[in-house]
């Protein structure tokens, strides 16, 4: 852990997300007790519509023979209309409460979509929570770090100091163009740095790079511009070390001269075949 954010807001975030998860999965209950009712105000309706229907055919019949009076047909007949009215309203209360649950009354709680809003809510919270402790991406030795001081206030993005890795150690050799004819990765190479004189660690190339320094400058050089100097370039080369203990006796910015052996004579002064790059 290198160090750690201020997590008091970030839990009483996600207090509030964890509620808002719970509020919304009682709301997905009460939906659905809501849709119960629905169907079962409909049943009631449908059985009123039948007792109307009944009584409105009963008047009807002694109507035609005689028997009962005009306004009692049209009290019957004004009551099955109230029921189907009724039924109407209950049937639409149907649809208003199945589409309430996704249009599936069976839906499981969590998968309602309220609920699924709620839970991401929730989720980045516990990672902004998780985000106050703030580790190392690997292994290495912090630079640059006498400035940060506890209780200060930082802002997003706002360096506040540099790793360097320690496991993964390698060396940038700034070779001529010239020297790279017979250069391929694989070779083996020794390297000299200036803080360890006399002694050579073994190395092999690992990659050689796409382009020149100058190509990636922040104001390339436009070579046809007419002055027609030419100019050997220098091509980033990166180099493995092989040498365990180096890992931890290099540091970042040193000097160095290298050496790769590309197995070809290229006469004198060449005469071993070797390729030399002065700083990296």
């Amino acid at each position: 852990m290198l160090f750690a954010i201020d997590p008091e807001p970030y839990r009483i975030a996600l207090a509030q997300a964890d509620a808002a998860v719970a509020g919304a999965r009682l709301n997905v209950e009460q939906l659905r007790a809501a849709y119960s009712q629905a169907v079962a105000q409909e049943k009631s309706d449908t059985s009123e519509v039948g007792y109307a229907q009944s009584q409105y055919d009963r008047a009807a019949d002694l109507a035609r023979k005689g028997i009962n009076a005009k306004s009692a047909l049209d009290e019957a007949r004004n009551d099955l209309d109230k029921a189907k009215q009724q039924l109407a309203v209950a049937q639409q209360g149907i649809v208003s409460a199945r589409a309430a649950l996704g249009g599936n009354p069976d839906i499981e709680t969590d998968k309602h979509p309220t609920v699924m809003a709620a839970l991401a809510a929730r989720d980045k919270a516990a990672y902004d929570l998780a985000q106050t402790t703030i580790k190392a991406p690997a292994d290495g030795v912090i630079s640059q770090a006498s400035s940060f001081k506890v209780g200060q206030y930082v802002g997003w993005g706002t360096p506040l100091f540099s790793l360097v890795e320690t496991d993964d150690t390698w060396i940038d050799a700034n070779f001529k163009e010239t020297q790279l004819t017979h250069m391929k990765p694989g070779q083996k190479a020794e390297i000299v740095v200036d803080t360890y004189p006399g002694r050579t660690f073994e190395a092999t190339v690992k990659a050689i790079g796409a382009g020149t320094g100058a190509e990636f400058s922040l104001l390339p050089a436009q070579n046809a511009t007419g002055n027609w100097v030419k100019v050997t370039q220098r091509i980033p080369v990166r180099l493995e070390l092989t040498n365990a203990d180096a890992k931890m006796a290099l540091r970042t910015g040193m000097s160095a001269t290298v050496t790769v052996d590309t197995g070809v004579a290229r006469g004198f002064p060449n005469i071993f075949g070797h390729a030399t790059a002065g700083e990296h």
